[in-house]
């Protein structure tokens, strides 16, 4: 072989070797940053998890005090997840219709906590919550006809018509209740002999010129049944009239009934003489 086709041969395999280095240098740097971007992605992966971990922690006490039945929220307590505390007080009010702060301060601050809840059960029979919470008075009242969704509704209280005798002592302990809280009394007390007192110019109707000590203490008696009197500790004779005798007089319709027993008192006593 001559020495020109000796360099030719060389200069080929040179040039051959030279190629293959330079696909073997680009392979490598391919997975040079095939790896990289590989390590970049799971790098931004993770950050991207964290913060969704994050967001997920974040949220779990929100979700946490929507569903606490402490809140006062009323789907809280359907199916009988009312807390035992708005239940007694539920309980106390179906059972006697009242509930005075003065008495049974305890029951009085639950119905006040979770009024809306107790609110929707006594709708669903007919009734509804009257709540004071400045006068520390809860009762229970029925429905107005108006409304009822049903018209053949059953109401669960019972309306009575008063007798005259007790219809004179709501009105005199409804004057006498007015007049001292007029006067800045928070909390208003009579005794008998006022009572008797005020009666005094009534006492025609009733067919009786003077205080029959019985048929008072009945009526007595038949206010306390309703709440509308509480017996004073250490004294049988002075009573304390309860706020509610304002939701069962207003002032405007005891003004017209006070004038209109009044004048037939006057005109039956001329009778009688």
């Amino acid at each position: 072989m001559s020495n020109k086709q000796t360099e030719k041969t060389s200069s080929t395999a040179g040039a051959t070797d030279l190629l293959e280095r330079l696909r073997q240098v680009q392979a490598n740097q391919a997975q040079v940053s095939q790896a990289q971007s590989t390590q970049n992605k799971a790098n931004q992966a993770v950050p991207l998890q964290a913060e969704k971990d994050s967001e997920m922690e974040a949220s779990e006490p929100s979700v946490l005090s929507q569903n606490d039945l402490t809140s006062e929220n009323p789907s809280n307590f359907e199916s009988g997840k009312m807390p035992p505390d708005a239940k007694r007080a539920l309980v106390s009010l179906l059972k006697h219709g009242v509930i005075l702060a003065a008495q049974k301060n305890n029951l009085f601050e639950s119905v006040c906590r979770y009024q809306s809840a107790i609110k929707n059960h006594l709708a669903d029979v007919y009734l509804k919550l009257v709540l004071d919470e400045k006068s520390g008075v809860v009762f229970v009242a029925q429905m107005d006809e108006s409304e009822y969704e049903d018209q053949d509704a059953v109401s669960l209280m019972t309306r009575r018509t008063l007798s005259l005798y007790d219809t004179l002592l709501l009105l005199v302990l409804r004057k006498h209740y007015q007049e001292r809280e007029s006067a800045g009394e928070q909390r208003i007390m009579i005794d008998i002999e006022r009572i008797e007192a005020n009666l005094t110019p009534f006492l025609p109707l009733t067919n009786s010129m003077k205080s029959d000590q019985r048929k008072l203490s009945s009526a007595l008696n038949r206010m306390k049944e309703k709440h509308l009197l509480s017996n004073v500790r250490g004294s049988d004779d002075r009573f304390e009239i309860t706020p509610i005798i304002r939701y069962i007089v207003n002032a405007e319709f005891l003004e017209k009934m006070m004038e209109a027993y009044k004048s037939l008192a006057q005109k039956s006593d001329v009778g009688l003489k």
